[in-house]
């Protein structure tokens, strides 16, 4: 019926130059108010829609994944270490037993070695990264060894960091930097490429300097401070495993009534 009216206003039209504007508002008005088979049809099923076009399909998860394979390289994460789910591990990094990755830490081991050691921790939102080689000469790789505390906020790039040692928050490494083993460096500090911290100082500033050498006591407290993380770490841990933690409650309420698990 549209195409008829449509056809005798054409006719008319090539006889009548004038009702040009008119026509042409008519034409406009026919169109706007014949509905199109597309928008009349019913909407598909979810099977069909996504059968006829499996690119328009909205996933409903986020698509981060926690341990990124890249080429050969997996990330080897030991049984009893914790790397949180918003954490991301990518290429060739090594988590030790006891060691943590905290909430939003990324590790990303594409152009060497990263390898995070027995009971060590790295807080929230830090970033290691390695290069592929370093100006110093030494190995480009970034090692954060056992019972070494990284504070949140952190940057690392193909840095070593010895054993038994303190980041504080938002400090940042640089490649080839080396921290000895008891040492401390305060937190918003910056160690230049190539330096190093003795063993048993504490380094502060930007760029880091000496400051003063540390105690006895507060050496002392320095593998205490990662134990600690490693006992809070237990709690988020066992808030993952594969079947929940469900068991560990029943476990708890059959002590309670003194029934022999």
């Amino acid at each position: 019926m549209a195409a008829a009216s449509m056809s005798r206003l054409s006719r008319r039209a090539s006889g009548s130059a004038s009702a040009g504007p008119f026509l042409r508002r008519i034409l406009y008005s026919t169109a706007t108010a014949s509905p199109s088979p597309a928008a009349s049809s019913p909407p598909l099923p979810p099977a069909a829609a996504a059968a006829a076009g499996a690119d328009r399909v909205r996933w409903d998860y986020r698509g981060q994944r926690q341990l990124v394979p890249l080429g050969q390289w997996l990330p080897k994460v030991a049984v009893d270490a914790y790397v949180a789910p918003e954490a991301v591990l990518a290429g060739q990094v090594t988590v030790h037993d006891g060691a943590s990755v905290w909430s939003g830490s990324v590790l990303r081991g594409d152009l060497n070695k990263i390898t995070l050691g027995f009971c060590a921790n790295v807080q929230e939102r830090c970033v290691l990264h390695a290069a592929w080689s370093a100006p110093t000469g030494l190995p480009a790789e970034t090692l954060v060894d056992r019972y070494v505390t990284v504070g949140a906020y952190c940057l690392l790039r193909s840095c070593t960091i010895e054993p038994e040692c303190i980041i504080g928050q938002h400090s940042i490494l640089m490649e080839g930097s080396l921290v000895e083993t008891n040492s401390i460096l305060e937190a918003g500090s910056v160690l230049a490429p190539g330096r190093r911290i003795p063993t048993g100082e504490l380094w502060a500033g930007n760029p880091a300097r000496f400051v003063r050498k540390l105690t006895n006591e507060e050496i002392m407290e320095i593998p205490k401070l990662a134990v600690a993380i490693n006992d809070l770490m237990q709690s988020h841990f066992s808030e993952f495993l594969p079947y929940s933690n469900a068991y560990l409650e029943v476990e708890k309420l059959k002590e309670s009534f003194s029934y022999p698990l």
